[in-house]
């Protein structure tokens, strides 16, 4: 399947109301300019934001420059972390967002997590999985409660093997980074505060699946389709 195809077997099939997200970590400039060359976005942006636009149908494309967070910038491994920005960090995620009550247990969050090393990439693309002009790193699933449980159903399939999850930290850590960093598929809830500044639905969870595992989920969606009170 294209990635056109594929975007229309996911939302038939489980009848997600949002296409699923293909998101791209790439050093390719002339993707990335094709991209904004064809209604693109290249402008100041939160991560939260642009998956909020990229659930809307726009290609958002993102480097150090346009990331508007220091902390998105460093969880991306866009940028090295220095003492004056980690300052920032402490005193917006614990002061401002409240995602953690201390400095300690903001430390506990970030150290006992997997975080990507500086300098990754030198771009971030977020796009519906119809318009990507690259291949995925993964894809992001934005859905209810019934439609993540069968994609995790799918998604272990052929393995049987629960997936680790990340379920606390910022959206951009738990949507993007968890799944690029260890190959694991994981599901979100996403963090109060970017829920609320980006008016996600109350029922609306976050499912982020390594594109290498795609094809595996897709046979296994053909493999049960006889089965039709499934979906």
């Amino acid at each position: 399947m294209n990635y056109n195809e594929q975007t229309k077997y996911f939302k038939k099939t489980f009848g997600l109301k949002n296409e699923p997200l293909a998101i791209s970590f790439t050093n390719d400039k002339l993707a990335t300019d094709l991209m904004i060359a064809t209604s693109g976005r290249y402008q100041e942006i939160s991560i939260c934001r642009a998956i909020k636009l990229a659930m809307d149908g726009k290609s958002i494309i993102i480097d150090d420059k346009v990331l508007k967070y220091p902390d998105g910038c460093n969880y991306c491994g866009l940028t090295e972390m220095t003492k004056n920005q980690k300052r920032r960090i402490q005193d917006y995620l614990i002061d401002d967002e409240k995602i953690t009550g201390s400095i300690i247990s903001l430390e506990r969050m970030l150290r006992l997590t997997s975080i990507p090393l500086a300098g990754i990439a030198d771009r971030i693309v977020i796009t519906p999985l119809d318009k990507t002009k690259i291949r995925p790193d993964m894809l992001l699933f934005m859905c209810n409660p019934g439609q993540a449980s069968r994609l995790i159903s799918l998604d272990t399939y052929w393995d049987g093997l629960s997936p680790k999850q990340q379920v606390i930290g910022t959206l951009c850590y738990t949507t993007i980074i968890y799944t690029i960093m260890t190959g694991y598929t994981n599901i979100s809830m996403g963090d109060w505060a970017a829920r609320i500044k980006q008016h996600f639905t109350h029922d609306m969870l976050f499912v982020s699946i390594p594109y290498e595992r795609i094809n595996n989920l897709i046979d296994a969606m053909k493999e049960i389709s006889s089965c039709k009170e499934v979906f």
